[in-house]
């Protein structure tokens, strides 16, 4: 099964998508994350939109692929003229998680609004997997 999620963040904003069930039983993994520009072609735009594991005290544009809380980082630049054309790279983890996920966004040249697209694919975790993924969560949580 997929569940869909989307909506509009303001730049600097993290919204929060609740997964957490009370047995851990459900797992989710990544299938497809797309960004959007909120006003297409009306103002160039630099937008880096990234999913993790845990809440973020801070928002940037800093992208660190050793970061084990890090699920997905998406990149999108878009323009007023024809010189910047709009242009999207996504790239994320094929994990299974359990908990709840944390996007944040960032318009490193202006202040817009940027869209996203998510779909996570819905897995039922035996008892082993449950374990294993609730581990890494609290892991993650807890780590420095």
């Amino acid at each position: 099964m997929i569940k869909t999620f989307r909506g509009l963040m303001a730049d600097g904003a993290q919204d929060s998508v609740t997964l957490h069930t009370n047995t851990g039983s459900m797992g989710y993994r990544i299938v497809r994350f797309q960004l959007f520009p909120h006003s297409p072609g009306l103002q160039h735009q630099e937008h880096t939109v990234k999913i993790y594991k845990v809440e973020q005290t801070s928002i940037d544009n800093t992208v660190n692929f050793s970061d084990q809380t890090l699920v997905a980082a998406a990149y999108i630049q878009d323009g007023a003229d024809e010189a910047n054309v709009l242009s999207e790279t996504v790239i994320f983890d094929k994990d299974i998680f359990n908990q709840d996920i944390y996007l944040t966004a960032f318009d490193s040249v202006g202040s817009q609004p940027i869209n996203y697209y998510l779909e996570l694919e819905q897995v039922t975790l035996d008892l082993n997997q449950n374990t294993v993924a609730t581990l890494k969560d609290i892991r993650n949580v807890t780590a420095p």
